[in-house]
């Protein structure tokens, strides 16, 4: 390869060659890449015509160690197997990208042990700040990475007194205002599914939700039929399944989130039951299935967008030093046909 100097070029393009081929300095380069707005347009139009015609790539792993960071952010969420995380994710990384950070994302699948390896991995490999989804994991690893000096922001949850930052919402009261709309309907017999609660602190205060919701109408929260499964359509439904077809089958199922109600959507009509007819149901999330649902699902709406932009922020701020506080977003439950 060669460039209009006749001079050789190397196979693999550097910040030198593409100087030669613009006929500027490395610096002016720099500062074309890095702050551009401190260069003519006719100087930059002649480095980027430059850079496409040698094929370059800023060396970032180079960069990185001359600024001390990657601009690289990671994100454990729990699955990728369905839509809960997606639009979320979407306006972190949107976010992110405004003030030139990658993201990288990782699936812990529900499990705790996996989830600290891949903390433990991303930061290894160089992740400046990390996005964590809920609260319920082993204290060592906040100190492992306020040890290591790794900003992290906590999401799809929120608990005011808690030390660590946070961008999210209350799922107990999200669920428990769900819950009183259900019983202000009418409705005495009450089913649950729900994701493992054991370990996971979003599932689990959903439930004390519903429980909460059943005091304050006088109702026995020990009366809440509660059937725990893994988060699918084909599980919502066989769940579904176990609390209709029992003694005592609930006039009401509030499914821990929308993939779970929409399973159970399924159950009914397999069932050959009316909703709400018969049995109202309810999700969680309002992902974008709730409204396309075959009958439109009664659901708690999650402003998902808002927070990743948010806990995107945050991190941003956190990065460059500047003090960021927590925040605690707002839900609302959508009235729809299943109710």
């Amino acid at each position: 390869m060669t460039n209009n100097s006749n001079k050789p070029v190397s196979a693999v393009p550097k910040l030198e060659d593409v100087a030669r081929a613009a006929g500027v300095s490395t610096a002016t380069v720099s500062r074309c890449l890095n702050t551009p707005d401190r260069v003519s347009r006719k100087t930059i139009k002649r480095v980027m015509d430059a850079i496409d015609s040698l094929g370059y790539s800023p060396n970032y792993s180079a960069r990185a160690l001359a600024a001390g960071r990657t601009n690289t952010i990671g994100a454990i969420i729990p699955t990728m197997e369905n839509a809960i995380f997606a639009r979320g994710i979407q306006a972190f990384q949107e976010e992110l990208q405004k003030n030139g950070c990658t993201l990288l994302v990782a699936s812990s699948s529900y499990r705790q042990d996996l989830e600290e390896e891949q903390i433990k991995t991303l930061t290894a490999r160089g992740a400046d700040a990390l996005l964590l989804i809920g609260f319920q994991r082993d204290p060592h690893l906040y100190e492992f990475l306020e040890k290591r000096k790794i900003p992290f922001v906590l999401t799809w949850a929120c608990k005011p007194s808690h030390e660590q930052l946070f961008v999210g919402f209350d799922n107990r009261k999200a669920m428990k205002e769900l819950a009183a709309r259900v019983i202000s309907l009418g409705h005495r017999s009450l089913g649950c599914i729900s994701a493992e609660t054991a370990t996971n602190d979003r599932a689990s205060e959903r439930v004390e939700g519903i429980c909460a919701a059943m005091q304050d109408a006088g109702l026995d929260p020990g009366s809440l039929r509660i059937v725990e499964t893994t988060y699918s359509i084909e599980n919502g439904e066989k769940a579904f399944h176990q609390l209709l077809t029992g003694d005592n089958a609930p006039t009401a199922v509030l499914c821990g989130n929308d993939v779970l109600a929409i399973g159970a959507l399924r159950g009914a009509a397999a069932l050959n039951l009316r909703v709400p007819q018969d049995v109202a149901i309810t999700g969680f999330d309002d992902i974008e299935l709730a409204s396309v649902a075959p009958i439109p699902l009664t659901t708690v709406h999650v402003p998902h967008r808002r927070m990743g932009q948010l806990a995107a922020r945050v991190l941003i701020d956190a990065l460059n030093d500047v003090p960021a506080s927590s925040v605690e977003l707002p839900t609302e439950v959508c009235l729809r046909k299943t109710l």
